[in-house]
């Protein structure tokens, strides 16, 4: 007998299977928790396997008790879990955190001036919560370090306490026994470094070159599926071709993808074409031998009789299977290429990236900042209004109040939503009065981007730190030590590896490093590529 599986949205409209067990898979939020209350009156099923992305609280696990005994089905409540997997690892080397409802830990959310503390605390309760399955997964308790005076430090802080309750209580502690190190992680006690992205705007308003973090920028790429409009039929007339929309998945299965995701675009259409020859090839000599053997229109099996002098020929034709999904692969990343290449070439992609390197490096520029924002031929007018972001932001001086006004009248003239500028004005003011007040250091932050990233990143902020108080000003939280002996120590951070622009574009990320093999893992707490981050700025502009 087979196996048989059916699978359903828990608020959608379920007939009764009596004689099936189910198996739920849910958030325990109080919709979802009264859902599965509501089936157990309704007797939907034999028997409920009930698994709980996160911990449910007791008092939502006595609500499905009473509905169990009200609806008298308290033995075909079979089991509960908790599964510790409210986060999403889209790589190796990087996860990211509450993938539904983003809105309400996004940017914008945590930025906004009418916060109050109590929508505060539960943005950083539900990024704690995340965190914490996390470190249950991975089978780890993390020494924990972070700047002051920021949401990064209000996590650590909610988090280091979550973590010193559960290891408080020996016998029910997710972090002794059998669970520590059962992790694929040879590491014990990882360095996790968490960063506030009110440290660094520049990184996500950048315009990037590499594969990744092109595709990121400017196609519609969400949990590692990229989709794209593809032109089907003739076009007719003044009437244009048909579009359609077709998703592709890049995945750790894909080598192409993960050989040269990381690679400048040049690079890649350069590699799509020495595959596609390559290919080529080798379905010419398959041919080639069927032509000699006189095999031309054959089927394929016909091939499997042929005697020992042809096994040449059966072993090109045993690969085949290779070779149809190299060509899927192939037709993939052109059709992928070709899609990013239309945006490179419509708003002149390359001209941004060189002139923003141009900008932050301080080397000679052969055009004004004005002449890029008024070229009618260079870039949408977001394109011109991120540029001109990230010169203000990095800039050593902001530019005069004349300046701005003419910056300001070339950007509305090219069409540009001056919001995200009003924020981000605000937002520099803010930060020159916290740095002065704290004294807050941001060297070895500089020191991890510097080494991972472009090299320009917070190069304006930089300049607001005292020369002499840059001593590495991190706090540290220890959860496994007595309550008390969290303290501010030095800290250096290792740069492990090129993170791409697409792993820094993040509301609060995460860095956490293994003490021996010095392996890097990247999070965050919102994924979000330029457009959607301007989005929010012009929200918080606009108030």
């Amino acid at each position: 007998m087979k196996n048989l599986s059916l699978c359903r949205l828990l608020h959608s409209d379920r007939d009764p299977i009596p004689d099936v067990p189910a198996i739920y898979f849910v958030m325990p939020t109080e919709e979802n928790v009264d859902r599965i209350c509501q089936d157990l009156r309704n007797q939907l099923y034999e028997s409920y396997y009930l698994n709980f992305i996160s911990a449910i609280s007791r008092s939502k696990l006595e609500d499905v008790a009473s509905a169990a005994l009200a609806a008298n089905a308290v033995n075909q409540v079979t089991k509960v879990f908790d599964q510790y997997l409210n986060f999403i690892t889209l790589e190796d080397d990087m996860f990211v955190l509450c993938n539904q409802n983003t809105e309400l830990i996004s940017y914008h959310a945590i930025n906004r001036p009418d916060i109050m503390d109590t929508d505060m605390e539960a943005i950083m309760d539900t990024i704690v919560d995340s965190l914490f399955c996390f470190f249950v997964t991975l089978g780890a308790v993390p020494i924990i370090r972070c700047p002051r005076g920021n949401a990064a430090e209000m996590v650590a802080m909610k988090l280091d306490k979550k973590l010193r309750e559960n290891l408080r209580d020996a016998r029910n502690s997710l972090f002794t026994g059998d669970t520590v190190g059962a992790g694929q992680f040879s590491f014990q006690r990882p360095l996790f470094v968490l960063v506030d992205r009110n440290l660094d705007l520049a990184t996500p308003l950048h315009h990037t070159w590499t594969y990744q973090a092109l595709i990121h920028d400017v196609l519609d790429f969400h949990l590692n599926r990229v989709t794209i409009e593809e032109s089907v039929g003739p076009e007719t007339g003044a009437r244009p071709k048909k579009k359609n929309k077709k998703n592709y998945d890049l995945t750790a299965a894909d080598k192409f993808w993960q050989k040269h995701k990381g690679s400048p675009f040049p690079e890649v259409a350069e590699s799509v074409q020495q595959e596609l020859d390559t290919y080529r090839a080798q379905e010419d000599e398959v041919k080639r031998l069927k032509s000699i053997m006189g095999l031309e229109g054959e089927d394929e099996g016909a091939i499997s009789m042929l005697s020992d002098n042809t096994a040449k020929l059966t072993s090109a034709v045993s690969s085949l299977p290779e070779l149809l999904e190299k060509k899927r692969l192939i037709d993939l990343h052109t059709n992928v290429a070709t899609a990013v290449l239309d945006h490179i070439k419509t708003r002149k992609l390359d001209v941004y990236f060189e002139y923003e390197e141009k900008l932050m490096s301080k080397s000679t520029l052969d055009k004004s900042l004005l002449d890029m924002i008024s070229d009618p031929d260079a870039g949408t007018p977001e394109d011109k209004m991120r540029l001109f972001l990230i010169y203000y932001i990095t800039s050593q001086q902001p530019p005069s109040e004349l300046d701005l006004e003419q910056y300001k009248k070339a950007l509305m003239d090219a069409g540009c939503d001056l919001s995200p500028l009003n924020y981000i004005k605000q937002w520099n003011t803010c930060v020159k009065c916290l740095f002065n007040v704290l004294f807050f250091s941001c060297g070895s932050l500089f020191s991890m981007v510097m080494n991972t990233g472009s090299h320009f990143v917070m190069e304006g902020v930089k300049n607001l730190v005292l020369k002499q108080h840059e001593t590495d000003d991190y706090r540290y939280f220890d959860p496994k030590m007595l309550r008390g002996r969290s303290s501010t120590r030095p800290l250096s951070i290792v740069g492990g590896q090129n993170s791409l622009s697409y792993k820094r574009n993040r509301l609060l990320f995460f860095e956490l490093q293994a003490k021996q093999g010095k392996r890097v893992l990247y999070g965050c707490s919102e994924l979000f590529n330029a457009a959607q981050f301007m989005k929010q700025l012009s929200q918080l502009g606009k108030k």
